[in-house]
């Protein structure tokens, strides 16, 4: 039975953020696996990881730093607590703005958007509980994603008056049935994790305590291959998105050849001749 004395917003999951002080880092980062993967983690559970103009410089920053160090091969995006991955902004931070500051924010939250969906390395987005608004994009605008079997994807700006400007509306009919994209828009409605799977959002669901051990155990496999090549193909495929067939193609030949004369080529034929597994060098910029 619905409960008529809650909001719409209240029944989607959102809530007012805890009084507790703010970290001092609003995004986390692990180098783990050798420094071979980066784990970077929002960082504002009392707010279920609401992004504000802070959080987003910060996390900027951290993509800045990855972009910059060879030996990172792979990323993952995910975070902190126990119900969300990100809300979205926050819209408490948002309520007193003037018009002015909200377009300095919206200028800090386009650039951190820019450098997500501009990574070279692979980025894989582990979703649990509520990824909505904002949050939503960024999980979209990673490479693909891996998600807790309780997770929830929605879009709720129009909502609060809102058209989606972070992204979903060119992204999410990639993902998605364009259909099934515009529904979630102009509802506000979110889906399950199960539907986002069936409709091929998602990749693959995992219990909430496996999450990160699948996650990690794609990002190694990533990781164990040649970098040069890995990123390579990943503009191949970013690139020729929308393209006609035959530009697509020229554009995943330009690629195809770089690698063909790269020192990586050469260790993983000669690897596999001599039946043992190869050791691709960091990318020498």
């Amino acid at each position: 039975m619905t409960d008529h004395n809650t909001t719409r917003m209240q029944r989607l999951g959102y809530r007012q953020p805890a009084e507790v002080a703010e970290p001092d880092e609003l995004v986390l980062v692990e180098f783990v696996s050798d420094g071979r993967v980066a784990i970077i983690t929002l960082n504002r559970p009392h707010a279920d990881n609401a992004i504000t103009t802070e959080l987003a410089a910060q996390l900027i920053e951290v993509l800045e730093t990855i972009a910059a160090r060879s030996s990172v091969r792979v990323a993952i995006l995910t975070g902190a607590g126990d119900r969300a991955f990100s809300v979205g902004g926050d819209l408490y931070q948002r309520k007193d703005m003037t018009k002015e500051q909200w377009l300095r924010q919206r200028q800090v939250f386009d650039r951190v958007l820019y450098t997500l969906r501009q990574l070279r390395r692979p980025i894989i987005a582990a979703v649990h509980g509520m990824a909505y608004g904002g949050g939503c994009e960024m999980a979209i605008s990673t490479d693909f994603i891996i998600a807790s079997d309780d997770a929830v994807f929605g879009q709720p700006e129009a909502m609060v008056g809102l058209s989606a400007g972070g992204g979903s509306p060119v992204l999410l009919p990639r993902v998605l049935p364009p259909g099934k994209a515009m529904q979630m828009l102009m509802t506000g409605d979110p889906i399950t994790a199960q539907e986002a799977h069936r409709l091929g959002m998602v990749n693959e669901l995992h219990p909430r305590d496996k999450l990160m051990e699948a996650v990690l155990r794609i990002a190694e496999r990533i990781a164990n291959n040649s970098p040069t090549a890995v990123q390579a193909v990943k503009r191949a495929v970013q690139m020729g998105q929308g393209e006609p067939v035959e530009q697509a193609v020229a554009i995943m030949m330009d690629e195809h050849w770089r690698s063909v004369v790269h020192p990586d080529r050469v260790e993983g034929i000669r690897a596999f001749t001599e039946d043992r597994e190869p050791m691709f060098p960091d990318p020498d910029f």
